[in-house]
């Protein structure tokens, strides 16, 4: 289990049977472990996702992104539920929370 800071401030977990869901259900994943972790400290979008959970978007190319679904349980606790790449995604009709200055 490895263990990541995201843009509040908390620590969020990726655990062996989240990594093991994530590329048994986003295949395309595979090699991008460090990544997903990376995604979670440093996105360039975090949007609003169901249920209270959190979506860090890492932009890949000018159109696809690695998009990385989080919950933060607590001040002190979070987890990734699951990662993939996404080309469908209009920051336009999203929630931002929080963005990337340039």
């Amino acid at each position: 289990m490895d263990v990541t800071i995201s843009k509040n401030g908390v620590p969020t977990r990726l655990t062996e049977e989240r990594w093991l869901h994530i590329v048994e259900n986003h295949d395309d994943v595979a090699g991008y472990y460090d990544e997903v972790l990376n995604t979670i400290e440093e996105p360039d979008y975090v949007i609003k996702g169901y249920r209270g959970a959190f979506i860090a978007l890492r932009k890949v190319t000018e159109r696809k992104f690695l998009a990385v679904v989080y919950r933060e349980t607590s001040e002190e606790d979070a987890f990734i539920i699951t990662a993939y790449f996404t080309s469908k995604l209009k920051l336009e009709e999203e929630t931002i929370t929080w963005e990337k200055q340039l």
